[in-house]
Order: C-alpha cells, then structure tokens, then sequence
C-alpha cells in the first residue's frame, strides 16, 4: 500500500523539525532587526546535509529531489526560521546546473552549493516586464568568445551573500531575430555589475535588490546549457522555485496556526477556553483543512517534477504555489483575529506575518497569473491578451 510520504520523508520532517526548534522565529526576528543573517542556521543546515539534500550525491548532495527539500524549508518554516535562500539558491540555481550545466559548472558549483559554502542568487524579474518573461529587456550579446550583458534586474533576492547571479537574460536567434531567454552565471565582483538595496516595508533577512548591468563581459562559460534550450532551462528553475514558495507559505500558515490553537486552549474569557466557542474553533480548523489540502498539491508538483515530468509538474507546481499563498494569507490572518489584540504584539510575534504572507500571494508570479495559466493551459480558454 502506497503511502503519500516515505518513513524516511518522514524521518526528515522529524529531524529538520528539531533543527528548527533549536533556533526559532526569535532567532530569525533578532537577525533581521540587527541587520544580519541566520549565518548560524543556514551553517548547521548544510553540515547536516539538508540545504543540499535535493542535488547529486557525486557533487556532495543528497541524492535526493524537490520533494525532500520542499520538506526541509517547510519544516523550518514551521518551526518559524524558514531560509528563503533555499528557494533561491540549492533550488532554482543548484537544480538547473545539476540538469544543463557544463562539467566544469557543475564541479565549480554543486559542491558549494550543497555544503552551503556558495550561494547563488537568482536574476529575473525586471522593472518593466513584470510576471510577463517574454518582456525581459537584459540582453546578451556575442563579442568574439565572450558575452556582452546589459539589463535591469529588481527584486532580486539575498545578491549581497550571493557569490554569483544567475541571470536571465536574451539573445537574439540568427536565423530569426527574435530574442530567446539564456542563462548566464554572473560572479558579484565581475565589472559592471552592482546592486542597490531596495527599502522594503517587510523586515526580514534576506534584502531585495535591484541590480545594474552595464556593458558586464563574461567568458563563454558563463552560459548554462545549449544557447537553444533556454526556454527550457528557465522553466527547470522556475517549477522548483513555485514549489519552494509553496512550501516556504504552507510552514509559515503552520507556525501561526500552531501559536493560536495553543492560545485558543488556554486563553479564558468567560467559563471555557476560548477555543471551546465554534466561531473560533470552525475557522482554525479550516485553516488547518486548507494548509493540508494545499500541501497535498505541492507533493504532487515536487514528484512529478522529480519524476521528470516538466509539463505536469508545471500545472501542478502553479496550483500548489496558489493554494498555499492563499491558505497562507487565510490561515495568518485567522491566528491574528483569534489572539485579538494579543495578535498585533511583539511578545507573541504574529503580527509581522500579516505583511510577510502575502509574499506568497505575489511572487514569485502572482496568483492572477497563476489563474491565467490554468485557464489558458488547462482549461483550454481562450487569451485576452
């Protein structure tokens, strides 16, 4: 009989858990505030082999797949020290190297990736172009053996820890003209590229950039893959990078509905606990029915995407992404009202999820996109733009 998780998915649940529970949202609170990075838990992350879990045991990884990291970040998550790097850099970065980069990218990377010595940033989303990739304005150009990029990145994720960039950017098809999405690894001290920081509402440790590249030449090396598979490329990023949101959104729901059931037992207004009275009761538990339901979908993304089925895991990594941004948002939102008051404390530390759920909500593609697709691409609809 086929169970939905492995007794040793399982085990890693147990064992990340207790890693997160050892560091904690307060942890994650004080470095944020400080201005600095969970440089601690990020290390014993990698020395216990988690940050790497998903990439080839013959660079220093786990073997493993989408489906175990997911499991990782969730649970950190849920514990309240999520690594939102892990979405950007073993993921998105470590996952398309490991699948089209060169030996000598893969040797050059994955070892440090894993080990979580080297991090990798990720370089898509531009000012004027939005959730739309086809709009993307970066562009490589050839000079001799080596590459010209110039372009606009922002919101870039973590470019100050980041050894490297991977850039999306395009280049023009000989035969046709038209411009094509290519991948290219840029190192942070490489010159003409630099990035600003971008003042954010929403505190947390790792920054948002916008990055400048003017005139940045690299070698022919610094391409991943074929020149003519970009599209392809992309997307064996892009799949992990909705599932890692998935499950970043479903362990933070987890750790806020975890903080309101306990005060839901305990607290006491009148003769019971308030979690005695149905109005709070029925909407805990649908928001604990919602997180389910929506981890459910995000399996199903992380196995087929690790079963090598890119078009299925495409559909289904785009629910996932969906239903655990808005079960997320519902379930953070529910934790709040239930504390009253309490909710909007620094003691009991909810109230700095309500700016951070929506994230889910938002990137990496918004949920209005995410229903563009599945009307388009499954529901067989047609486009209005």
């Amino acid at each position: 009989m086929s169970t939905i998780e492995t007794p040793e998915h399982k085990a890693l649940r147990t064992a990340v858990a207790a890693l997160g529970q050892k560091y904690g949202r307060e942890y994650l609170t004080r470095v944020a505030h400080e201005g600095g990075h969970p440089d601690e838990l990020w290390a014993d992350a990698a020395k216990l082999g988690y940050l790497g879990v998903n990439l080839p045991e013959e660079y220093g990884g786990g073997g493993g797949g989408i489906a175990e990291l997911s499991i990782v970040l969730e649970e950190l998550g849920a514990a309240g020290c999520p690594l939102l790097m892990m979405v950007v850099s073993p993921a998105i970065c470590g996952t398309v190297i490991s699948r089209f980069g060169t030996d000598a990218q893969k040797r050059a990377w994955l070892p440090g990736l894993a080990d979580g010595s080297l991090t990798m940033a990720f370089g898509i989303t531009e000012p004027d172009a939005g959730s739309n990739s086809h709009r993307i304005t970066t562009t490589a150009r050839r000079d001799g053996d080596d590459w010209i990029l110039t372009g606009r990145k922002v919101f870039i994720s973590g470019v100050d820890i980041a050894d490297a960039t991977l850039i999306v950017g395009r280049t023009e098809d000989a035969r046709s003209g038209r411009l094509k999405p290519c991948l290219f690894i840029v190192p942070r001290e490489t010159p003409g590229f630099s990035c600003s920081v971008i003042d954010m509402e929403l505190q947390a440790a790792e920054k948002q950039f916008e990055l400048l590249l003017e005139d940045v030449r690299l070698p022919s090396s610094a391409l991943v893959g074929d020149e003519d598979a970009g599209l392809l490329q992309l997307f064996a990023g892009l799949n992990p990078e909705r599932i890692m949101t998935a499950a970043f959104a479903i362990g933070m729901g987890r750790y806020a509905l975890a903080k309101a059931v306990a005060y839901a037992k305990t607290r006491q207004v009148w003769k019971d606990p308030i979690g005695a009275h149905q109005a709070l009761a029925h909407p805990l538990a649908a928001a604990h029915i919602e997180l389910e339901l929506a981890r459910l979908m995000m399996q199903k993304a992380a196995h087929l995407y690790d079963a090598g089925d890119d078009m299925g895991a495409g559909e289904a990594a785009n629910m996932a992404k969906y239903a655990a941004g808005e079960a997320c948002v519902r379930a953070v939102d529910q934790s709040v009202h239930t504390l009253g008051g309490n909710g909007l404390t620094r003691e009991y530390g909810l109230a700095s999820l309500i700016t951070a759920s929506r994230v889910a909500r938002i990137a990496p593609v918004s949920r209005e996109m995410i229903l563009n697709f599945i009307s388009h691409q499954t529901l067989g609809l047609p486009k209005s733009y």
